[in-house]
């Protein structure tokens, strides 16, 4: 069985989020995309047990325990990106 790789572009795509995942709160995370939902779940917490949440007016739902951000959701990501549909 041959090794599952990546492509150079895909790893240049790679690096230019790279930048943004650091700016985030948490050094630690958990990232899901479920494909038949169009939905990318970010969790800065495993596993997240959210108490209260509030969705931004671009469609981004922030996931809180308390007053820590435990999360991001992110709605029709694919529609957002191109490089998701692929």
């Amino acid at each position: 069985m041959a090794k599952e790789t990546l492509s150079d572009e895909l790893i240049k795509e790679i690096f230019k989020v790279i930048p943004s995942l650091l700016k985030l709160p948490n050094r630690k995370m958990w990232i899901d995309y479920d494909r038949d939902a169009d939905v990318l779940y970010i969790s800065f917490k495993r596993p997240q047990k959210a108490t209260d949440s509030e969705m931004t007016k671009d469609g981004i739902l922030l996931r809180y325990k308390g007053d820590k951000l435990v999360g991001i959701t992110i709605l029709d990501v694919s529609r957002r990106s191109t490089n998701l549909s692929d």
